[in-house]
């Protein structure tokens, strides 16, 4: 995918660079959530790599300059708790990704740290062992905010030929797709598939089954690895719900669920169990399940009505779907459709162990809730010209 943006990442001369040998030093890239909803980076430089996530140091950011601090007591410090191999950065060293939370100087976790309670709430019910699996989806934009492989300022011909579509005028961005599915499997991320999704320039990935918080971990460092490879082709990536109004399908994080009890002989009175637990807090699930989601949750387009809770089995207009197959079976996972393209995986994993096991003292999921697309990167939508 060609892109004459001035700031594209000149790679071919950087390849010359990445080959050097870096002597024996490992550079490791600490990510993080910031205030926005959005990933950020520094890289530091290690003598040996590490052997396992505790020889890992804890390093500080200026959280006044991504909102998570004030500036008369900025320091906010990153603790590491998952790391993957670099897949910018593969010759030269055994150079790492490492996923972080973010703490405040008098030991409690930042305001934004959400996966801290999480883990808690994991940690404590880890008897039951938790299965995600989570789909993202997402779309492209070119640099001026309008979706990849849409008319400048106007609309494509209406859905149907896309979901996974293949040929000119069917798919946009598969260059970017297959990039980032790569670097995923490289880096370790439990990336089980991709495929385009029903409007054009849109598309989705999966990730997982992975046990207990670390989905929450995986996601967030495949995010990651979505924006920086988007960065090299010229391209933004929103996670917007409902990026284009009107008749067009919007962006969910659709998230598939089971437990040891579900997965038994017999499990679906299991999973029956759960839909009644669901719907009774399926107010409090909505408070944490993505920013915009009511664009998107109208009815319409695959999704059930937002302020009503409903389930039922190959039902895709449901809050929740059952798999035919686990039906038929008597066991097997539920697929919670309500969470939006946007929202946080931890909230959304850790509010569902809340609601099946039963809420843990101290452990506010609700708090300081946020949306994961940066606001300088929102879409402005363009009037088509007649």
């Amino acid at each position: 995918m060609a892109s004459d943006d001035k700031f594209l990442s000149n790679t071919a001369n950087l390849q010359k660079y990445l080959s050097l040998p870096q002597k024996g030093s490992v550079i490791a890239e600490y990510v993080w959530i910031d205030a926005s909803g959005g990933t950020r980076s520094k890289c530091k430089t290690l003598k040996q790599s590490p052997s396992s996530v505790k020889d890992l140091p804890e390093w500080n950011f200026d959280g006044s300059s991504t909102g998570q601090a004030p500036g008369d007591n900025s320091d906010v410090y990153l603790r590491p708790v998952a790391y993957y191999p670099d897949p910018f950065r593969t010759e030269g060293g055994a150079n790492i990704l490492v996923m972080c939370e973010t703490w405040m100087s008098d030991g409690k976790p930042n305001a934004y740290n959400f996966r801290h309670d999480a883990a808690v709430l994991m940690d404590k019910h880890a008897k039951h062992e938790f299965w995600f699996g989570l789909e993202q989806e997402y779309t492209l934009l070119d640099a001026m905010g309008w979706p990849y492989g849409w008319p400048k300022n106007g609309f494509p011909a209406p859905q149907g030929p896309y979901y996974c579509g293949n040929g000119t005028g069917k798919v946009f961005g598969r260059d970017i797709v297959d990039a980032h599915y790569k670097a995923c499997m490289y880096a370790g991320i439990n990336i089980s598939g991709t495929n385009a999704e029903v409007m054009p320039g849109q598309w989705e990935y999966q990730v997982g089954p992975c046990t207990g918080i670390d989905l929450g971990d995986q996601l967030w460092m495949s995010r990651f690895l979505l924006h920086r490879i988007a960065e090299e082709f010229g391209a933004k990536v929103t996670f917007s719900p409902k990026p284009i109004p009107g008749d067009w399908n919007g962006a969910g994080l659709h998230t598939n669920v089971s437990t040891t009890e579900m997965r038994a002989d017999g499990g679906i009175k299991a999973i029956e169990a759960a839909m009644e637990k669901l719907s009774k807090r399926h107010a409090e699930h909505m408070k944490v399940y993505g920013e915009g989601n009511e664009a998107r949750m109208t009815g319409k387009h695959e999704t059930a009505s937002y302020d009503k809770f409903s389930w039922g089995v190959a039902n895709r207009g449901a809050s929740v779907r059952v798999n035919r197959s686990c039906a038929e079976e008597g066991k097997g996972y539920f697929e919670d459709r309500r969470p939006a393209s946007n929202a946080d995986p931890y909230q959304i994993t850790g509010m569902i162990v809340e609601t099946l096991c039963g809420k843990v003292e101290g452990v506010d999921l609700y708090a300081n809730t946020v949306n994961v697309e940066n606001v300088e990167n929102e879409m402005v939508v363009p009037v088509a010209k007649p």
